[in-house]
Formats: C-alpha cells, sequence, structure tokens
C-alpha cells in the first residue's frame, strides 16, 4: 500500500488464546517515527456466526471477532487502512452478510480504506465478505466466486422404513417440516425452500453487481452461476483488481 506523506508501518490486530484481548504485533517498519499503520485482520475457515472450537481454548465467534478488530483499528488514529486478509471457503448467509455490513460500516464511519487480501481461497461467502472492500487483490493461485446459494437437504425416510421405523410430525402449517430428514419432501417443499434459494442468490448477485460494475455485462450470468474461478481468470472477469504478483 501505498500512502501519501508517509512509509507505514503494518501490524495485525489478533486475540490472545487466554483472556481474548486484542493485541497487536508488528510484522514490518519502515523506521520512520509516526509513520501511519496498516492493520491486517484475517478471516480463516467457516463463516458462521458462532463460537468455533479451540484446541484446548474457547473459541472465537468470527463475527463479533471481526467487529471486535474493526473497531480496534478504527479507534486507533495511527491506523491509516486495513488489509483484509481471507482464507475462507464461505459460509452462513446471515454471518456473511453480517460481516459484509461490519466493513462497510466501518469504511462510512471511519473513511478508512479496507483492502481485500485473498489467500488460498476467498469463495462464496468469502467473496461476498470481499465485495464490502475497496480494493480487491488475489493470486494467481487463489480459488474465488462460487457466487451462488445452496440448501442442502437428506432424506432418512426410505432408510427408516425398510427397517420398520415410522416418525409422525405433528405441524402448525404443511410446510412447517419442509426440509426434515424425516418427512417426505413434496412439491410444495421443494417451491418454498428453492425459493429461499432464489431470494438469497439475488441478494448475493446484487451485492456483487454494485462492488463489481466492470464484470461485463454478458458474463455476469456465467460468473455468478456458482462456479470456481482462479485468480488470473477472476482478475480477467473484473472479480478482483490486482493480481498480488502485478
Amino acid at each position: 500500500l501505498s500512502l501519501a506523506g508517509c512509509g507505514p508501518a503494518t501490524f495485525v490486530v489478533g486475540v490472545t488464546p487466554g483472556d481474548q484481548r486484542l493485541t497487536t504485533t508488528t510484522v514490518a517498519r519502515d523506521g520512520h517515527l509516526g509513520s501511519a499503520r496498516i492493520a491486517i485482520v484475517d478471516i480463516n475457515g467457516l463463516i458462521v456466526n458462532t463460537r468455533k472450537p479451540g484446541l484446548l481454548q474457547e473459541g472465537a465467534n468470527p463475527v463479533s471477532d471481526l467487529a471486535e478488530k474493526l473497531r480496534a483499528a478504527g479507534s486507533d488514529p495511527r491506523v491509516a487502512a486495513v488489509i483484509l486478509r481471507l482464507n475462507t471457503p464461505g459460509g452462513a448467509v446471515t454471518a456473511s452478510d453480517a460481516m459484509y455490513r461490519e466493513i462497510r460500516r466501518f469504511r462510512e464511519q471511519t473513511a478508512k480504506p479496507v483492502i481485500t487480501l485473498m489467500m488460498d481461497v476467498a469463495a462464496s461467502g468469502g467473496y461476498y465478505v470481499a465485495c464490502a472492500t475497496d480494493h480487491i487483490v488475489a493470486y494467481p493461485t487463489t480459488v474465488t466466486a462460487s457466487i451462488g446459494v445452496i440448501v442442502q437437504t437428506i432424506s432418512l425416510k426410505p432408510a427408516l422404513g425398510r427397517i420398520g421405523v415410522q416418525a409422525e410430525a405433528f405441524t402448525s402449517g404443511p410446510n412447517k417440516d419442509a426440509g426434515s430428514p424425516l418427512a417426505a419432501m413434496t412439491n410444495t417443499h421443494r417451491q418454498v425452500l428453492q425459493q429461499l434459494v432464489d431470494d438469497f442468490y439475488t441478494r448475493f448477485c446484487d451485492v456483487v453487481r454494485e462492488a463489481r460494475p466492470g464484470i461485463p455485462a454478458d458474463q455476469f450470468a456465467q460468473v455468478t452461476d456458482g462456479r470456481v474461478i482462479g485468480g488470473e481468470a477472476a482478475h480477467a472477469l473484473g472479480l478482483v483488481d490486482t493480481l498480488g504478483d502485478q
């Protein structure tokens, strides 16, 4: 990053394993006193709005963790910009949208730029989150896009029937058990779930369209059909702004 009038130091905003307090660690310094800082905020693994299990410690909630780190970067007048380092295959719809909103709010309230740096994977919900930032950088080998929504269901009813087990549910309406593994999927259930997917997908496409106006109109449907794309192809299609080796 090039910041006018100063050579930036770079630091990582992290969480200590014990008491969950936010800390900073300098990873590069230019030697000038009073230099601006660039905060590096990591989003790793599945994006979920719940605490992830940790090894011999209580895990962090990725959504609240991001909010705390952005709050720390926003309240530090020495922080001139934030690098959001993504290595995630995506995750839950609401958790991804909550992170997206946190980053948008941070940019609006602080006027500090946020730059996405995509690592190995920044797909699906990870790309959704990246759309909230000012600039997206990917490596040629990054796997990204996977723009779409999936609701996965499984039915245990046929298997239970073969072993003589019958499940019966009392519901308040005919669609209350849509998607239940113990109920037979009806055409109406399929329509309900498909409509849910379509609504979420429309929002995802709107977010991408607003953030990435450079995607050719005649290729937008292809880009957003759920396929994964490598970094070089994503750059050529306008999904990212810069490749990491340029």
